[in-house]
């Protein structure tokens, strides 16, 4: 999917060299057109995240190891890459290796598409298999029709995410409104919120937030037989089941009753988060990708919780690195992707609000990154780790995009919202 997360980044270019002369390390590539001396390297992560920071690292990692190589970094912006992989990594134009969007429709499609590098032998070689959590690698390999969780590797993740809830605690404090502990206590927080004239719920129809709201409220009626039906074809999704009903119905009503704001229905994630950041929103859902970010630049007291009342939430390893079929430089692309997941990268994206695969335990010192992590873990232990929406399928993303958007302006009732996307769903089912 394009996970989601569809991330708050911009989509601004940056170019790192070395200057060195070349040495024999900069290693060969088995694709052809290799001249050994450049890496190309594409990601869309900001330079505040947690990855960013943890990523520029590993490229002044890579330098100090491979004298003589260049790096040369473009920064993507997520949507960017979702829209026009396919195109770019079927020309002579691909990089090295790139961050791409996890799940069936994204990288599974790509794979199918043999537009990937199988890196099955690298992750043996290397240790991959053995650092990568099992429940979190389950986006790194992809069968022969592109479904996650089994076959080849296709990515490697060195990072994990999830959704939660965002508490702007001093909002809370200057409003005389209790922190909430349950789903029950969390909508009527809300209510006192809209009743002080202030709308609750950060929210962006135009990309991914919006059906993270969505999904999240049907997780909450849901289990993993559910699912693994929706993500992983392992029987018949019905969208007008109890899950799926009572989160279009209570999204919709959410609208109503001002938890959302209707003018939500045209804006994007990053003005979503920002408006967070501003204090203009007491409470934003959505995901770790934004933990170091807030870290670094919410100028007030804030805190985290699991979304209450739920076992299930959003999340997985984090978006996967691939290295295009084409590539002209795929061993200076293994050398990289293996930097990233060290224990000193490992260790530093701890730090600065990631969630690493392969960290030391102890090396983690700030509190808040703590209890990021051990959320992350509390999910893990049961199973909690839903993936996102838009995976199942082809082109999905677009679709509960422009669905949820009628939901936010009350232009289409819930009951027609989950027809269209059962008609979506089912025409992006692969064959078997």
């Amino acid at each position: 999917m394009l996970t989601a997360r569809r991330r708050a980044t911009a989509a601004t270019v940056m170019i790192l060299s070395g200057s060195l002369l070349l040495s024999a390390c900069g290693g060969s590539s088995d694709s052809g057109g290799s001249d050994g001396k450049t890496l190309k390297l594409w990601h869309y992560e900001g330079p505040d995240s947690a990855m960013g920071v943890a990523w520029n690292e590993a490229i002044k990692e890579f330098k100090a190891q491979h004298p003589g190589v260049k790096v040369k970094f473009e920064e993507k912006g997520f949507e960017q890459i979702q829209k026009t992989a396919p195109m770019v990594l079927n020309s002579s134009d691909a990089p090295d290796v790139m961050e791409y969007n996890k799940g069936n429709a994204t990288a599974g499609l790509l794979s199918k598409q043999g537009l990937l590098t199988d890196l099955t032998a690298e992750a043996k070689t290397r240790g991959w298999d053995k650092k990568i959590p099992a429940s979190v690698g389950t986006t790194d390999m992809y069968d022969t029709n592109g479904v996650m969780g089994s076959g080849k590797w296709y990515g490697v993740t060195d990072y994990g995410e999830y959704t939660m809830v965002y508490y702007n605690k001093d909002l809370f404090k200057k409003y005389k409104i209790a922190e909430p502990k349950t789903f029950d206590e969390l909508t009527a927080a809300m209510d006192q919120f809209v009743a002080k004239g202030v709308t609750p719920l950060a929210n962006a129809g135009a990309e991914y937030p919006a059906q993270q709201y969505l999904y999240q409220l049907a997780l909450s009626k849901a289990d993993r037989a559910w699912v693994d039906k929706y993500e992983l074809y392992k029987g018949k999704t019905d969208f007008h089941d109890a899950a799926w009903t009572y989160a279009a119905t209570t999204f919709a009503d959410w609208v109503k009753k001002g938890y959302i704001a209707k003018t939500s229905s045209s804006v994007k994630a990053e003005d979503a988060g920002v408006s967070w950041i501003q204090g203009k929103a007491p409470i934003l859902f959505s995901g770790s990708w934004w933990y170091g970010r807030f870290q670094t630049e919410a100028k007030f007291d804030w805190d985290t919780t699991l979304w209450p009342g739920s076992n299930l939430t959003l999340g997985s390893g984090g978006n996967i690195w691939v290295v295009p079929k084409g590539a002209k430089n795929k061993q200076l692309a293994y050398d990289f992707i293996d930097i990233t997941l060290s224990k000193k990268i490992q260790n530093l994206m701890g730090n600065k609000g990631g969630i690493p695969v392969a960290a030391d335990t102890s090396a983690i010192t700030d509190p808040k990154s703590k209890e990021l992590i051990a959320n992350f873990n509390t999910l893990t232990a049961r199973d909690g780790l839903a993936f996102y929406p838009d995976w199942p399928v082809p082109g999905f993303y677009d679709v509960l995009v422009s669905e949820t958007q009628k939901l936010i302006t009350s232009s289409e009732k819930p009951d027609a919202y989950l027809g269209n996307l059962q008609k979506a769903y089912d025409k992006g089912v692969p064959s078997t």
